[in-house]
């Protein structure tokens, strides 16, 4: 096929626009959209630090590339990369998220889940079995970003998630009737180092196709305990009804963002956990899952 704008071999198809598009057309609509979303909400500003919380996938290494290439040049703003090695065998290598990082020319913070928890994800399975494995991982790697963070001065944390991981949170909410996090406005909190998501706006095979074109060797796999996430049910629940009706997605992260700026609705603030110092909502969940793996 042929591009919609230039009539050059077309190397995308968006069914939401019905647009084909070429390399030079895809990476300016591409850099465009996640340029747009900087700008609709103020994620960077005059002397930020950011990091890119980088795992070595497709995601965060697109992410770390074009923030290189959009403020890079800049003065007033740096830019760095956190990686964590959550202690998966066989899933995470942190020489390939060096790797990317060096070739990019970025600065990169390491951390583990067992320097800083004791415990790793494979200690966790052990445990308590693989049924609940992300929820742990994904409490934890918040965490751990967030103190590393914090603890290097970086005043943005810069997440890969794309347009699809944004609509698979929203519906996930709906589908376990968590009007709590629908509501939950996205206003500062304290002790939370802000996240800003460029991609929010961005297809995931846009994300993949952009990191093919510019990065090389980064990891495809998906964690060996994905499988029992909710959100594994509703990444093929949501791709099956976007494939018959486009532009679903979109729809999703809209009205994500319009119940979160229903600001008056939701009463709940963040406190500072007495036993790890970090932000919570109530009981702290990533204290509670270190105490229920550590005492068995």
């Amino acid at each position: 096929m042929l591009c919609s704008k230039c009539r050059r071999r077309a190397v995308i198809y968006q069914r939401y626009s019905g647009l084909h598009l070429c390399k030079a057309h895809f990476i300016a609509d591409f850099e465009a959209k996640a340029k747009r979303a900087i700008r609709t909400h103020h994620w960077i500003i005059p002397d930020d630090r950011i990091a890119v919380a980088l795992s070595g996938g497709k995601d965060s290494s697109a992410l770390l590339f074009f923030l290189k290439k959009l403020i890079g040049a800049r003065r007033d703003v740096s830019l760095s990369a956190i990686t964590i090695d959550e202690g998966i065998q066989g899933y995470r290598d942190s020489h390939v998220a060096a790797h990317i990082a060096e070739s990019i020319g970025i600065e990169l913070v390491t951390a583990s889940f067992k320097e800083m928890f004791g415990v790793t994800v494979d200690e966790v399975v052990k445990a308590k079995g693989d049924r609940l494995s992300c929820s742990y991982c994904g409490v934890l790697r918040r965490q751990c970003l967030n103190r590393i963070a914090k603890d290097h001065g970086f005043t943005k944390l810069a997440l890969g998630f794309n347009l699809d991981d944004e609509a698979q949170s929203v519906l996930m909410n709906v589908l376990r009737g968590d009007a709590d996090r629908l509501l939950r406005p996205a206003d500062p909190v304290a002790g939370l180092v802000p996240r800003i998501r460029p991609f929010l706006y961005i297809p995931e095979r846009e994300v993949a196709l952009y990191a093919f074109l510019h990065v090389e060797g980064f990891e495809i796999g998906r964690c060996p305990y994905s499988h029992n996430a909710l959100r594994a049910d509703v990444r093929v629940l949501l791709n099956d009804y976007d494939w018959r009706h486009p532009s679903t997605k979109y729809a999703l992260v809209n009205l994500g963002e319009r119940l979160a700026s229903c600001r008056a609705i939701s009463k709940t603030r963040a406190s500072p956990c007495p036993t790890c110092g970090e932000p919570s909502i109530g009981e702290c969940r990533s204290c509670r899952m270190l105490q229920e793996v550590l005492n068995g």
